[in-house]
């Protein structure tokens, strides 16, 4: 059966390239009216469509046009209805964010990767850090924190040194980002349904942005993350290289 596709990529003149080719070879739908829509360029393109598709919810299956290309396929461009029927399909969750700043303003935001708080100056953040409604940090000094999604757990997270976790997992990683006091704190797993709140103390000595994907707030006061599970949104992979496969090569990973 003939798929309904939809193609976008991203600005890179490799991407637009590919694409005029493959719209060329097997046409192309409106992404409203689309079976797949199909992805060129990298990572950071990928998260691009996904928040341009939370209204049509279509599969997207990803090509690399771009560099790194972890939530990307590899480009060709045979046999592509056959390789989108034949896909293993990831569903991910993205990451509320609700964030506060000090002078009072409220701005929310998703994240398909992570919520990160970073600090804006050459001063350390000072950071409490509250899950479920308790403190369990009173003071973390650091360069930020970050609570990533499994999907996003092989992104920033795993730049540092927060644990890769598996999509089936439920699981979200709460990591440090250069951690000094307590300097050998490395982080937290926690349930998926945990709600994670960051204070940010003397805000107006050393501010701190918070970031979900591409949606960044500056001088925040106080960042909640929680999971929106009423959200889902399906990546494809090939059969032969699936998201779970990648996972499990990137933690054997010299």
């Amino acid at each position: 059966m003939t798929q309904r596709l939809a193609f976008l990529a991203s600005d890179r003149p490799e991407a637009q390239t590919a694409r005029e080719r493959l719209v060329q070879r097997y046409g192309e739908h409106p992404l409203d009216q689309a079976e797949v829509v199909v992805a060129l360029g990298g990572d950071g393109f990928m998260l691009e469509t996904l928040h341009a598709n939370l209204d049509a919810m279509v599969p997207v299956f990803g090509m690399n046009r771009g560099s790194v290309g972890f939530l990307m396929n590899d480009f060709g461009e045979d046999d592509l209805p056959a390789r989108v029927a034949a896909a293993d399909e990831a569903v991910i969750h993205p990451l509320q964010m609700d964030a506060v700043t000090v002078a009072g303003d409220r701005t929310g935001g998703l994240a398909f990767n992570e919520v990160s708080l970073l600090r804006q100056t050459r001063q350390s953040a000072k950071l409490r850090v509250s899950v479920d409604g308790r403190v369990r940090m009173d003071e973390l000094i650091c360069d930020g924190a970050l609570v990533a999604t499994p999907a996003g757990s092989t992104a920033y997270n795993l730049s540092a040194h927060g644990p890769i976790i598996p999509l089936d997992a439920r699981m979200l990683a709460l990591t440090p980002i250069s951690a000094f006091r307590p300097r050998r704190w490395r982080g937290a797993l926690l349930s998926h349904g945990a709600e994670v709140a960051f204070d940010v103390l003397e805000a107006d000595k050393r501010p701190v942005s918070a970031t979900a994907d591409s949606t960044e707030v500056r001088r925040v006061a106080r960042v909640e993350v929680r999971e929106r599970r009423d959200i889902a949104l399906t990546m494809l992979f090939d059969a032969n290289r699936t998201y779970h496969e990648r996972v499990l090569t990137e933690q054997f990973a010299g």
